[in-house]
């Protein structure tokens, strides 16, 4: 996978990644705001967003999608059984309550810190525990209020990266993994996204 690869040569800039992250917040966004049917996708995650040879990303495998009315996609709908795969799964799904548009910010939250990081959430340790997703949010609480953020990105990218977009997307995720009331919007989430885009495409970013 481009995010994933082990090969540092092949490993994404700092551009590219806010590119995708962008590129998928507005796909997202037209699917719960745009479309004349809602729709909640119920299985954000890497593998579904796919990549053009610009890198350009687009949302992908609609088999667990669920179509949703303007009214229902915001007050929630009760489905027969969880969807989605695990490690991106919002927590309401567990607790078998009705879900809306919020369980795919959820979702989304997760892979832009895994965009960040350059590996996956569930795979993240410390004295060889795994961490809880309790844990990685207190770490995200802490880097917001000290404004470093330089430890917690992709060592691949030595160091080449936009602070101030890097930031907004530590705190979006971190907006992302709270209780269902208290997540953006995936319009909300593209507003904030769109007011940090570098257009200049600055080389140190883009290699």
């Amino acid at each position: 996978m481009h995010l994933f690869g082990e090969d540092i040569g092949k490993a994404l800039a700092w551009g590219e990644r806010f590119k995708i992250a962008l590129g998928a917040a507005r796909g997202l966004a037209y699917l719960h705001h745009e479309c004349l049917e809602w729709v909640i996708h119920c299985d954000v995650k890497p593998e579904n967003i796919l990549l053009t040879r610009n890198l350009d990303p687009k949302i992908s495998d609609f088999g667990l999608a669920k179509l949703a009315g303007r009214k229902a996609i915001g007050d929630g709908v009760q489905l027969s059984h969880m969807r989605g795969t695990t490690g991106y799964m919002a927590p309401e799904w567990a607790l078998s309550l009705p879900v809306d548009a919020k369980v795919d910010v959820y979702s989304f939250g997760i892979v832009l810190l895994e965009i960040l990081i350059g590996s996956r959430i569930s795979d993240q340790t410390t004295n060889g525990d795994r961490l809880e997703m309790c844990q990685i949010m207190q770490a995200l609480k802490r880097m917001v209020a000290t404004g470093e953020v330089m430890s917690l990105l992709d060592s691949r990218l030595d160091g080449q990266f936009n602070p101030w977009q890097a930031m907004e997307m530590v705190k979006l995720s971190l907006a992302c993994m709270q209780e269902r009331s208290n997540r953006p919007t995936m319009d909300d989430i593209c507003k904030a996204l769109t007011a940090c885009d570098d257009e200049d495409e600055h080389p140190a970013y883009f290699r």
